[in-house]
């Protein structure tokens, strides 16, 4: 244990101070204006600012109002916690073994959790791999209660009032999930979430995968059902403010975001292409996704945080260093736009607040 912390902290210094000289290279040209609607929701002399380095792979990004003010909530999915931040920018741990919680003997040693990089040339004496063993996706139910997908723990787990953690879910129609990825909450407390084969270490040729396909799944009065199987590979997710619509994105390779209605009984109907960014080249892909209060959405891509009308058109995108993997809205008047990027959580204002959840 005590050589595991001595290597998470000697990455701290590494990345925080990595992450800190791309956030001061970017300059003033955090925003890149594509369509003259963009000026009402991002101001002017909006700049993209360095919140705090020093992480491994951050994640989840959740606000938690708290009194007129509040804190966020990340995952470190290499770290295997979540940190509490504050406005202030002072960090702390919020919850250990956030992901994978189970003995971590020769078993979990080889089989949990996918193995990454930090993009760096292998040569670089900088190149580093982990073991993605922490939590992904969180969000907050109606009553305020914490929901995590815990990725290689694949689960849907939630922390109750009282501290005590609950696995909501972690199989569908028997079978266990590869390795929960992002989660959203209707204002009725039906849950969505997206299971991937990221909590296995072969992924889906993994002797432990019991599930051959990736999917979103429905979690209502206790019982998991399917939603829709038709992105090859699914992950994040967000409702329109009316809930009349769910936006469902591809990773990796599929970049695009796909629109469904919800129905009344909260099934998912008329799947429809939103926006295709797979002509764009520049590094980054749709992952974490989030909707301002007049429906525009929000969504990592290439290049960082793409910036689209709820008719699918990309108005804009705030540059960001790094790989951008997740977003929330959150501050006091929910006008601050926090940005999980790797290493780092950057933040930004603008002027139309987050849609709530």
């Amino acid at each position: 244990m005590k050589r595991r912390c001595g290597y998470i902290f000697v990455l701290f210094f590494v990345t925080f101070g990595s992450s800190l000289k791309a956030a001061q290279s970017l300059g003033n040209e955090s925003v890149v204006r594509l369509d003259p609607a963009l000026d009402s929701l991002v101001p002017s002399d909006a700049k993209l600012e360095l919140a705090k380095g020093g992480f491994v792979f951050t994640e989840g990004t959740t606000w938690v109002r708290k009194g007129s003010s509040g804190y966020l909530l990340f995952s470190d999915i290499e770290a295997n916690v979540i940190y509490k931040m504050t406005l202030a920018g002072d960090v702390s741990v919020f919850l250990n073994q956030s992901g994978y919680n189970g003995p971590m003997n020769g078993f979990a040693f080889m089989n949990v959790g996918v193995e990454t990089d930090n993009r760096r040339d292998p040569k670089d004496p900088l190149f580093r791999r982990w073991i993605q063993v922490g939590s992904d996706g969180l969000t907050l139910d109606p009553q305020g209660r914490l929901l995590i997908c815990t990725l290689a723990g694949r689960s849907i787990d939630r922390i109750e009032k009282n501290g005590k953690r609950n696995v909501l879910a972690d199989r569908y129609e028997g079978k266990r999930f590869g390795g929960t990825n992002d989660v959203i909450v209707k204002n009725n407390g039906t849950i969505y979430f997206s299971d991937t084969f990221g909590g296995m270490r072969g992924r889906e040729k993994d002797s432990s995968a019991e599930l051959d396909f990736q999917g979103i799944y429905m979690l209502k009065n206790g019982k998991v059902t399917l939603a829709i199987k038709d992105i090859p590979t699914p992950n994040g997710l967000a409702f329109s403010p009316d809930e009349k619509y769910l936006y469902v994105n591809a990773s990796g390779a599929g970049n695009y975001i796909r629109r469904y209605d919800v129905q009344p009984d909260d099934t998912l109907t008329n799947s429809q292409m939103l926006i295709d960014l797979r002509a764009d080249k520049t590094p980054g892909f749709t992952d974490g996704m989030r909707v301002d209060a007049k429906g525009n959405i929000y969504s990592t891509g290439p290049g960082g945080l793409w910036i689209i009308t709820p008719g699918g058109k990309h108005i804009g995108t705030i540059r960001v260093p790094e790989l951008a993997a997740n977003l929330t809205f959150g501050g006091p008047d929910y006008k601050t736009v926090f940005i999980a990027a790797r290493t780092s959580i950057y933040k930004i204002r603008v002027n139309t607040r987050g849609h709530h959840r």
